[in-house]
Order: C-alpha cells, then sequence, then structure tokens
C-alpha cells in the first residue's frame, strides 16, 4: 500500500484516553529521542502494519465534508496549525466518541510524517493509534555491579488495535484505516474518522477482481454448463492476466481470456448489474494495485475437492485433464503429464 523506506517522523505526541472514567491526560510537549534505531522501530511499529493494507478510505459526512471533526483537525495540521494543540484536539474528539461501556483505555500517539511513498508520490501524513492491550516483558540492567530485572508492562511489535493513517492527497484524502474490535465499538470507523470507500485504483483492483471471481463462479457455470475443470481453468486465466499486467483494461480482458462472444456479452451485462447493485463507479482502465492483488489470488484457486479422499489443485493447461464416467457410474478424472515430483 505504501513505501515507508523514506519516510520520517517530525512530530509525535503521547496522550493517554480513559473512556470509563471520561478523562484526558494530555501532554504539552512533543515526544523527542534523537536515536536512529529508535525513529526505525517507531517507524516499524506505527507505519508498517499500514504497509499490507488492500482497501483505502476517504473522510466522509452525511450533510457536507465541513462537518468532519477529524478530517477538519488533521487539515489545520496540514496547513501547519501547531500540531500539539490539533493533537490534543484530536484526543478530545476521540474521547467524545467513546461512549460505549465495552471500549477501553489506551495510548494514543499522534504523529505527522514527511515523505511517505504513495503512488509514485511523497506525501505528508498524520498516524492516529490506541493501543489498548500491553504485554509483560523482562527488563534487564546491571547497576553497581549487579545485574539486575524488573517486570513490566508495555507495547510489542504488533499492530496497534485502531490506528488510521491520513495521506495528504486531494482532498478528501486518502485513509487506511486499522481497527480489531468487534461490533460493539464500530465508533471507531464510524465516529470517530467517519469514512467511506475511496474510488481509486485500491479499490478498483480489489472490486474488478472480486466481480470477476463471482461471475466465473456464479454466472459462467449457469449459462454454459461448465464443468469444475472449465471454471477453474477460467479462473487460472484470469489470475494470470492480473498478475502479469501493471493496468486493467477491461476489454483487453475480454478479448484475452474469455474471448467467446457470447461469454464476453454475459460478463459485460454482469459486469454492469454487478457495479449497479453495489453502487460502485469501476472505469474500464486503470492502474492495477499489487497488494490487492495479492490478496484477492487465495480466491482464484483451482481446487476439485472428490468425495472426502482427494483434493486436485489445477494450475496448469485445461488440455492436460479430462473426465468422464466409466461402464459402472463411477464418475472419474484422467491426468496427464511428463514429470512427477
Amino acid at each position: 500500500m505504501i513505501q515507508i523506506e523514506t519516510a520520517t517522523i517530525k512530530d509525535l505526541i503521547l496522550h493517554r484516553v480513559n473512556s470509563e472514567r471520561q478523562e484526558l491526560l494530555l501532554n504539552e510537549d512533543r515526544l523527542s529521542y534523537g536515536d536512529e534505531n529508535i525513529d526505525a522501530l517507531l517507524r516499524k511499529v506505527l507505519l508498517k502494519p499500514f504497509t499490507t493494507q488492500a482497501y483505502s478510505f476517504e473522510f466522509m459526512h452525511e450533510i457536507d465534508l465541513s462537518y468532519n471533526v477529524l478530517f477538519n483537525i488533521s487539515k489545520r495540521i496540514f496547513e501547519n496549525e501547531d500540531f500539539v494543540t490539533a493533537s490534543k484536539d484530536i484526543a478530545k474528539h476521540l474521547l467524545a466518541m467513546s461512549k460505549h461501556p465495552n471500549i477501553k483505555d489506551g495510548d494514543l500517539f499522534i504523529a505527522h510524517y514527511n515523505d511517505i511513498k504513495f503512488n509514485n508520490q511523497y506525501v505528508q501524513g498524520i498516524g492516529i493509534y490506541k493501543f489498548e492491550d500491553k504485554e509483560k516483558y523482562i527488563e534487564t540492567f546491571a547497576e553497581d555491579g549487579n545485574v539486575s530485572v524488573a517486570f513490566r508492562n508495555g507495547i510489542s511489535n504488533k499492530k496497534p488495535e485502531k490506528a488510521v493513517l491520513i495521506l495528504y492527497t486531494e482532498e478528501p484524502y486518502t485513509l487506511l484505516v486499522i481497527d480489531s474490535g468487534t461490533s460493539e465499538t464500530e465508533y471507531w470507523q464510524n465516529d470517530f474518522i467517519k469514512h467511506q470507500s475511496k474510488n481509486d485504483f485500491v479499490n478498483n483492483t480489489t472490486e474488478v477482481m472480486q466481480l470477476t471471481e463471482l461471475f466465473i463462479k456464479e454466472q459462467f457455470p449457469q449459462e454454459y454448463e461448465a464443468g469444475k475443470v472449465d471454471q477453474i481453468d477460467l479462473l487460472n486465466r484470469s489470475a494470470e492476466f492480473f498478475k502479469s499486467h501493471d493496468v486493467y483494461n477491461k476489454e483487453e480482458y475480454e478479448n484475452s481470456v474469455l474471448s467467446d462472444p457470447g461469454l464476453i456479452d454475459s460478463f459485460v451485462k454482469y459486469n454492469d448489474n454487478y457495479r449497479e447493485q453495489n453502487d460502485l463507479e469501476i472505469e474500464d482502465g486503470f492502474k492495477l494495485f499489487p497488494q490487492s492483488i495479492k490478496k484477492q489470488q487465495k480466491n482464484f484457486k483451482g481446487i476439485i475437492k472428490l468425495d472426502k479422499d482427494f483434493h486436485i489443485y489445477i494450475h496448469g493447461s485445461r488440455q492436460n485433464i479430462e473426465q468422464g464416467v466409466d461402464e459402472n457410474g463411477k464418475k472419474f478424472y484422467k491426468i496427464y503429464y511428463d514429470v512427477e515430483s
């Protein structure tokens, strides 16, 4: 999703949110450390979790974007208003949205980044992280000729329970969201952030692969009475198309993978209905996003399950497998191959 090798932390601050008592502990000063190793650790803990995200979002509001609180605060930071003051307002907004009894207390880190690489551009970003669960660890140290230990609670290298990275692209910005909470605590996405899916190449890649998969698994067998082998063959060729292309072109996919005019017509109709039913605006041509392809690839796997005894994994040519029925009515597959390994 993003590349973080060039990213630097311009500002970093820590606040504490106590949802149960509706209290805040607000710091007046930024965190300072002046250590390259600490900087590398912070980037690993705070930015690396976003590198595997396969969906992007943007700020929204039912009435007008100007009513979205977090959008306005992040815009103030982007326009170089005081970072500490803005970070306090973020903490206050979070506390105001934390009304559900299941919401946990947590440490709230807020970071301002420079030079995050996104879509081949270097952008600023704001990271907001709520760490709710701490782990026990053992600290050892030498002092006055003795070696001692201390048992402490702290934040580990695992990703935060809740986080949002606001990338300063065109308004209403690009958001990457992490939320490991339950349905009872959806306040992070629905109330605190308030977002919607973004119509960009990230989500377009995911959506077009999903609709292609559904077409092959649902529509194709119904209209063409296609067997499992033909279905898997089409899945494999479609997966290879997405893996081998940097740009999706709908017409090229239809001609090179589907090829049959009747099948193309069926796909076009399914495509149009899918977009209308799901209220999607997917362009017929766009840059493909590798992380989304990787995430969706598992749904294109070709597996034939035979009774409870065998699974056949098909990755190769359709020409190398035949299906039939013997004189006793038993179904069988005949597989041709050159090398056994």
